[in-house]
């Protein structure tokens, strides 16, 4: 395998650098992903923010969780936007969406990593944090209560129902169900991304009419979610957020346990997850991978998400082999896709390139379940982030720089996992 890119450099300044960018893009209580092209609080990049403020700044930290599951809907639901302050030249906006939620927002979820975070800020400082979480702990249990009602399916995988749910918005596991939509009538938009980076790294327009095609349809039927899952066809499991839910109630429970809060029936629940997982085995691959609900296809793609089986709390033994590949082909951290994909794009969002916060949960992950590549993940990601900048994402062939720059969550990794010396 590719040995270990050169650690000579010194990143003795980029812990300062880092802290720099949570303060300039925190907007008071919450903070935007990256000045401009995200101008709201969106769900997984809040949470990456805490763990970086827990850095510098436990209480803001907790502020960040707070804030986010202050705009949670009444079934449990926590939007993947948060529309605290009005900014009209983002689309799609809240008049797009058309919720009813406590704060203007988005009508679908995203990966629930704060369930994992909020316990790391708990465990930061116990008596500090003892009733800042006792006071989140319903929220989160509701939140996760949400996930297995209506986002699991007859085989026991969690699915999504749009691909911005997934976190990986035009991901090749979404290919085939994407296919099925035809987006004649979505109307005229303006995107705000490509005005912002260069359009060749951000998802096509083929992309785009459908996302807005699933969000109208939702719209219509007033964000019901009974009739958004039924003839839905855009529906997915996904390993992202399976593994991430499998993870967030393992900590919650634990966590739970320990402050002696009612856990009701989350073992049971966990145990349900857990044999869930299978269905995400791609037997004809060896790995696991994502299908199509609707139809049973399989998305065969060696993606990032695959190797999160390790934060999900799977030993997952025929894994290594495949990071192994992924790691000897891609000297900057792990692709989003494996790079001997033919629908491999370096460059092209989540089609190729490398991201920081996917890096940690795989790396953490592998070596919390003893596989010893999870540090050479580390080190990949420290290497690149140092050499090339807290930016949204990088080209995992060469490093380069990709999507926006000061990016949040790329300097929250720095600051509680990928800056760390091992």
């Amino acid at each position: 395998m590719t040995e270990t890119l050169a650690a000579a450099d010194d990143f003795s300044d980029r812990d300062a650098a880092a802290r720099d960018i949570l303060t300039q893009n925190d907007r008071g209580g919450y903070t935007v992903p990256t000045d401009g092209l995200y101008p709201y609080q969106w769900n997984w990049d809040s949470a990456f923010a805490s763990l970086g403020f827990a850095e510098f700044d436990l209480d803001r930290a907790w502020q960040e969780i707070e804030t986010l599951f202050s705009g949670q809907w009444d079934n449990g639901m926590v939007p993947h936007i948060i529309f605290h302050k009005p900014d009209p030249g983002y689309f799609p906006g809240p008049d797009v969406w058309g919720c009813n939620g406590p704060i203007a927002s988005s009508g679908i979820t995203q990966p629930p990593v704060a369930l994992s975070f909020a316990t790391r800020l708990l465990a930061a400082d116990p008596e500090a944090g003892a009733a800042r979480f006792a006071a989140l702990y319903p929220k989160m249990r509701k939140w996760a209560e949400w996930f297995l009602k209506w986002r699991r399916d007859e085989k026991g995988a969690i699915f999504v129902i749009h691909p911005w749910e997934s976190g990986r918005d035009n991901a090749p596991d979404w290919d085939d169900a994407m296919s099925g939509i035809d987006p004649q009538d979505v109307g005229y938009y303006e995107r705000r991304d490509t005005q912002h980076v260069d359009a060749s790294m951000r998802p096509t327009k083929y992309d785009y009419d459908r996302y807005i095609w699933l969000v109208q349809r939702a719209k219509a039927l007033d964000w019901d979610d009974a009739k958004v899952a039924e003839g839905n066809p855009f529906k997915v499991a996904d390993p992202t957020m399976h593994f991430i839910l499998m993870r967030g109630l393992r900590d919650l429970l634990a966590a739970g346990e320990a402050q002696d809060l009612d856990t009701g029936d989350m073992a049971a629940q966990l145990a349900e997850l857990e044999a869930g997982a299978d269905a995400l085995w791609n037997p004809g691959m060896g790995y696991y991978d994502s299908y199509n609900c609707n139809n049973g296809i399989w998305s065969n793609a060696l993606s990032n998400a695959s190797f999160l089986c390790w934060f999900g709390g799977l030993d997952a033994p025929h894994m290594e082999q495949h990071l192994a590949r992924v790691l000897d082909a891609a000297p900057y951290g792990v692709p989003s896709l494996a790079p001997f994909d033919p629908r491999f794009d370096a460059k092209r969002y989540w089609r190729g390139p490398t991201w920081g916060m996917m890096n940690m949960m795989i790396g953490e992950g592998a070596s919390e379940r003893g596989v010893a590549l999870g540090e050479e993940v580390r080190k990949r990601t420290r290497e690149v982030i140092g050499r090339y900048g807290f930016v949204e994402y990088f080209d995992p062939m060469t490093g380069a720089a990709a999507g926006g720059k000061a990016f949040t969550w790329t300097a929250a990794v720095w600051l509680a996992w990928a800056g760390k010396e091992g």
